[in-house]
């Protein structure tokens, strides 16, 4: 398992209005996350509606691969796809503020 992205509790915390411990490993932030999800799926759908909207995690992305694992565990399936969503973010703040070649022109 590779290592934790430091930058990803920190994110996730408040994409998500939560405060997870910025020392878990990757496995205790996914049954975390899984449990929270479970939690707003049980008892306020809608606010998880809007922190995935929040996040931008893909909606057709994420109905396609619940469709696919029917019968695993949704919170958990939901919790992946944020992880992923998120470090793609960090990612690409990254690239983007690493990228100091773009002449002014043409940088927005």
């Amino acid at each position: 398992m590779s290592p934790l992205n430091t930058e990803l509790i920190p994110e996730i915390n408040q994409s998500l209005e939560i405060s997870l411990p910025v020392t878990f490993s990757q496995e205790q932030l996914r049954e975390s996350l899984a449990a929270i999800i479970n939690d707003l799926i049980n008892h306020d759908f809608e606010k998880l509606v809007f922190y995935l909207y929040r996040i931008d995690v893909n909606e057709s992305k994420m109905k396609r691969l619940l469709d696919q694992k029917e019968g695993e565990n949704a919170a958990g399936l939901i919790a992946d796809l944020i992880i992923e969503r998120q470090l793609q973010k960090i990612k690409s703040r990254k690239e983007t503020k690493n990228n100091k070649d773009i002449p002014d022109v043409e940088s927005w």
